[in-house]
């Protein structure tokens, strides 16, 4: 997928309502944080597992004013918003959202696949953005076979520049069995170990939820834990 048919994405999604839902709050998506999620809607990418096919089909709902006035009734009773989807780094308007969240005295976290690495690094140097979850999706040889998107050298760009900055974020996989192999992810580790990852791998078991957007079963095959290499240190989830 180029530039130009991921910004056509927006015109369809209708720019001026860029997000789809809000969870008013959650004490999961960002630890240690009272947070709110706004998901945007679309993404550039189509991952046969992705629990949120409703966000990624569906247009928006939700204006960036409306969504600062949620904030603003909220003011002392959350500290962080989270800025998901859907892929929110599509949006051009994303920077001067931040900068309005932040005035508001938000700390921001960003659930992202690494497609747009100029955004981010704009953000980070602009401390628009506290922290960032950077979603390593499949190694490269398997990327555009799962995702759909062919980019792999945008999410790596993303990946060196988050590493290279000192930048609190976290790299995790999402783990379908059935989609991904424990030589897959050996490959991922060995490629975080490799570009100096200091931080957690996170490893997301994938849980049977209908729908997804590309109505994957449950997984068949037994993931053999024991045959991870473990060069970073590594973080279960929901196993």
């Amino acid at each position: 997928m180029n530039i130009k048919s991921e910004y056509s994405l927006l015109r369809d999604a209708a720019i001026n309502k860029p997000i789809h839902s809000i969870t008013k709050f959650t004490t999961l998506d960002y630890p240690h944080h009272l947070a709110s999620i706004f998901w945007f809607a679309k993404c550039n990418m189509a991952c046969p597992y992705c629990y949120n096919p409703h966000i990624v089909q569906d247009n928006g709902n939700i204006t960036l004013d409306e969504a600062l006035q949620f904030l603003q009734s909220r003011q002392g009773r959350l500290d962080s918003v989270v800025l998901s989807g859907g892929e929110c780094t599509l949006y051009p308007h994303l920077e001067s959202f931040c900068e309005a969240i932040k005035a508001l005295d938000y700390k921001i976290k960003i659930d992202t696949n690494g497609s747009n690495p100029q955004l981010l690094t704009r953000l980070i140097e602009k401390e628009l953005v506290d922290y960032i979850a950077l979603d390593y999706k499949a190694p490269k040889h398997k990327y555009e076979t799962l995702t759909h998107y062919r980019h792999f050298e945008r999410f790596e760009q993303s990946l060196e520049m988050l590493i290279q900055s000192h930048f609190p974020f976290e790299a995790r996989t999402t783990l379908h069995s059935d989609l991904l192999s424990p030589l897959d992810i050996n490959t991922i580790i060995k490629d975080l170990h490799a570009k100096g990852y200091q931080g957690s791998y996170y490893l997301q078991n994938y849980l049977h939820v209908e729908p997804t957007l590309g109505a994957t079963k449950m997984q068949q095959n037994q993931f053999d834990l024991s045959k991870l290499t473990p060069l970073v240190p590594i973080e279960l989830r929901n196993f």
